[in-house]
């Protein structure tokens, strides 16, 4: 690859690299470093070179998350193992009898319990290989859940591709997935309501709604649109 070549290849992995950090901050951190004005000029940068150099487009590049025209529909696809949800219970002998069975299914008396608060979204797969996004599946009835990859891939918060170094470091293999749950934070679902109020549309009863909603949208640009 002759120098010049090299010199572009560089600082479009340069600029993607400072868009991927800038994201997570931003989306993940909620603790920006820059103006959204000098986010936008990084991205307008990367198109730039990327439309100079198309044959430099990556699939996991920032300008890539929003592609595709409109789905009829979402494809069916089978879960790697059972996505199983938890049971909930508002009685505490319900609660003692599943700690009963817990020590008593381990074997074990030393359990410790790890407990978080419940962020009420939807439940979504993520599957990686060789380091990069490449499916998004919705729960489903647990055994087939909905591809919902050209959605998924909209989501900032959500990595397009993790490198190899840093899945090295952590123990973790190249293909492998994640699951857990996608949601809109409180403060973008009231500005969204307040937004389609003004539009004339109906608005949505609640984030949990609001986040199927938008994870099964048939158009990826309108997820994009939309804080998950």
């Amino acid at each position: 690859m002759p120098t010049a070549a090299k010199d572009v290849e560089k600082k479009i992995e340069s600029l993607r690299g400072k868009i991927r950090h800038h994201e997570y901050l931003y989306y993940v951190m909620d603790a920006p470093e820059i103006s959204d004005a000098d986010f936008d000029r990084l991205i307008n940068d990367l198109k730039k070179l990327e439309g100079e150099y198309p044959e430099l487009i990556t699939s996991d590049s920032p300008t890539q998350r929003v592609g595709g025209k409109p789905r009829e529909g979402f494809l069916k696809v089978p879960h790697s193992s059972p996505m199983l949800s938890l049971d909930n219970t508002y009685n505490v002998d319900d609660l003692r009898n599943w700690e009963r069975r817990v020590h008593e299914l381990s074997g074990r008396k030393d359990i410790e319990y790890v407990c978080e608060l419940k962020l009420d979204g939807m439940s979504l797969a993520v599957r990686y290989e060789d380091g990069k996004l490449v499916r998004g599946i919705t729960r489903g009835d647990g055994s087939v859940g909905e591809d919902v990859t050209l959605n998924v891939r909209t989501v900032r918060s959500i990595p397009l591709s993790i490198s190899k170094e840093k899945l090295k470091a952590a123990g973790i293999p190249r293909d492998f997935e994640v699951r857990g749950e996608i949601l809109m934070p409180i403060g973008s679902f009231k500005k969204m309501n307040e937004e389609r109020e003004k539009q004339g549309l109906s608005v949505f009863a609640n984030p949990r709604n609001a986040t199927a909603g938008t994870v099964r949208q048939l158009e990826p640009s309108i997820t994009a649109q939309r804080r998950l």
